[in-house]
């Protein structure tokens, strides 16, 4: 009797655990987000200006510059003329930026989506600046950081995933910036060339849930 119940308990061990460790490779797969190669999907997001935003309205794009990007975050603040810098540069050559707020404005009011109103005019953003509402897109991007920034090239109906990470290695001068990441990604796209560094770490603060 006492081995029967031994027996039913290891039984009843072995399919927790294994039921444990697929859930936690579950979770895994879940929430790692996207990789080089991957393809993005398409999201329908509020600006600042009250429209709908999303990247098939952009009919003639040949991809896009995707920063998870806030108002309160200091590296987010250091980044955000070299942002208006990259629409400058690259919207006009078929890659715009599309700047996302990822951020819970519970958990941080300065990122509430008035916030992002007022920043945007005071800054005088030339892009789509979006509030990702319900916090939905980016565990979809697999973001963590702002800024965190995901080099997309259209593939037919499709985008692409060709860079993952920060903009450039120097968030507190970009005089003294030597590696300039996305701007790098995005030239070699623009030339039909390998992207020379696909990922990079992010630096900035936490996405706040």
């Amino acid at each position: 009797m006492k081995t029967l119940k031994l027996l039913v308990s290891l039984t009843f061990i072995i399919v927790v655990s294994a039921f444990a460790v697929e859930n936690v490779s579950f979770k895994k797969v879940v929430t790692s987000g996207y990789t080089i190669g991957s393809e993005a999907t398409d999201f329908l997001l509020q600006n600042v200006d009250e429209t709908m935003v999303s990247l098939s309205d952009y009919k003639d794009a040949k991809g896009f510059i995707v920063i998870f990007t806030c108002n309160h975050c200091p590296y987010s603040v250091a980044y955000e003329d070299r942002i208006i810098s990259l629409n400058a540069e690259f919207a006009s050559k078929g890659y715009p930026v599309v700047a996302i707020n990822p951020n819970n404005p519970k958990s941080y009011p300065d990122d509430s989506f008035e916030n992002m109103k007022v920043r945007a005019k005071e800054k005088g953003f030339t892009f789509p600046y979006l509030f990702d509402k319900g916090q939905k897109i980016y565990p979809q991007y697999g973001a963590t950081k702002t800024p965190h920034v995901y080099v997309l090239q259209k593939s037919g109906d499709k985008h692409i995933v060709r860079y993952i990470g920060a903009i450039d290695n120097n968030y507190k001068d970009k005089e003294k910036a030597d590696k300039k990441y996305v701007e790098d990604a995005v030239n070699a796209l623009l030339e039909g060339k390998p992207v020379p560094v696909e990922t990079t770490k992010a630096i900035g603060c936490s996405i706040k849930a």
